[in-house]
């Protein structure tokens, strides 16, 4: 019951989320649109997904997306809804987007909201993926490619302009190789 009444309060605030101050604490709720128009400090999460072999997924943005149409991006990103924790919310993009459920996040990293992140502020999720394969959901995603360090570094040097912002910063602060969670240490985590 309770459940089913957060579904539907998720659902009713499905485009909304909550501003925040300097310190987190929300301020209003508002329309994703208007808070990028004004633009106000909100939630964003970042996830990156591993495979059983350590390699990060990538995704191809949509090229029907406003931001980064057809460029290749972090394995999921996306708000966090008005209500909705940040784990919540990087597990419910990463069943939205690739149709994936790993049931647990784990915390890598939180980015302070800035000009630089468009007043986003950020953190930064990684899960591992157990048996199920990525499903893109066609109107959010083109395709995706699973890739190690390698190629990745090689996507960096040679076709840098087919990536997002989020997958260069990403690799430059050196957060996507790091050593992945085993299913023992997952299980471990405090979300």
């Amino acid at each position: 019951m309770i459940e089913t009444i957060y579904l539907q309060l998720l659902h009713t605030l499905e485009d909304k989320v909550e501003v925040v101050d300097d310190y987190d604490r929300p301020l209003a709720v508002m329309p994703v649109a208007d808070v990028h128009r004004h633009p106000l400090k909100h939630r964003v999460v970042l996830t990156l997904l591993y495979d059983t072999c350590g390699r990060l997924y990538l995704q191809r943005r949509a090229r029907t997306k406003t931001l980064y149409p057809g460029r290749w991006d972090l394995s999921s990103t996306g708000h966090v809804l008005a209500g909705e924790s940040r784990e919540h919310a990087a597990l419910r993009e990463l069943n939205e987007e690739l149709g994936v459920f790993p049931g647990k996040v784990t915390w890598v990293a939180h980015i302070p909201a800035s000009k630089e992140t468009e007043l986003a502020d950020i953190t930064l999720f990684s899960a591992r993926l157990g048996g199920d394969q990525p499903c893109p959901n066609p109107q959010e995603v083109s395709e995706g490619i699973f890739v190690d360090r390698e190629e990745l570094e090689a996507m960096l040097q040679n076709f840098r302009e087919i990536l997002t912002p989020a997958v260069i910063w990403a690799a430059e602060e050196d957060y996507l190789f790091r050593p992945a969670p085993t299913n023992q240490e997952a299980d471990q985590d405090v979300s």
